[in-house]
C-alpha cells in the first residue's frame, strides 16, 4: 500500500524541523542525522541556514536536491529554506523483533486490580 505522499506532506509542514544545517554545511554529522530520522520516521523536515547556503554554494533547491540523492530520498517540498524528504522503509527494517513486541504488549496498562492496589502500597511505604 502506497501511503498518501500529499498527506506527509501536510503533517510534515505542520512540525519543527528536525534537523538544521548549519555554517559546517553538509558535513557527515548532519547528513547522518538525516539518515537516522528517515529510518526512524520516513519523513523529515530539514532547514538550512543562510550561513549553509553561502557555504554549500547551492540554491536552496539545488541543495535540496543534493541531500536527497545522496541519501536516496524523495524530495516531497521546498518551502523557502527549509525541504521535506521522504524514504519508505523495506520490509526487514517495518518488522520489530517477537520480542520488541511482546515487551510492549506486555507493559502496557492492562495490570490487574490486586497488583496495582500492590504497587500503590508498595510505593508508598517506598517513600515513606
Amino acid at each position: 500500500m502506497a501511503p498518501n505522499l500529499k498527506r506527509l506532506k501536510e503533517i510534515a509542514q505542520q512540525r519543527r524541523a528536525d534537523v538544521i544545517i548549519g555554517k559546517n554545511g553538509l558535513s557527515d554529522g548532519v547528513l547522518k542525522e538525516i539518515d537516522r530520522h528517515l529510518e526512524d520516521k520516513e519523513v523529515v523536515k530539514v532547514k538550512a541556514l543562510r550561513s549553509a547556503l553561502k557555504v554549500t554554494g547551492l540554491e536552496r533547491r539545488g541543495l535540496a536536491a543534493k541531500v536527497a540523492s545522496i541519501l536516496g530520498a524523495r524530495l516531497l517540498d521546498v518551502r523557502g529554506r527549509t525541504f521535506v524528504l521522504y524514504r519508505p522503509k523495506t520490509r526487514e527494517e517495518k518488522r520489530e523483533p517477537l520480542g520488541q513486541r511482546y515487551k510492549a504488549r506486555s507493559q502496557g496498562s492492562k495490570i490487574s486490580g490486586e497488583k496495582k492496589q500492590w504497587l500503590r502500597r508498595s510505593r508508598l511505604q517506598q517513600i515513606y
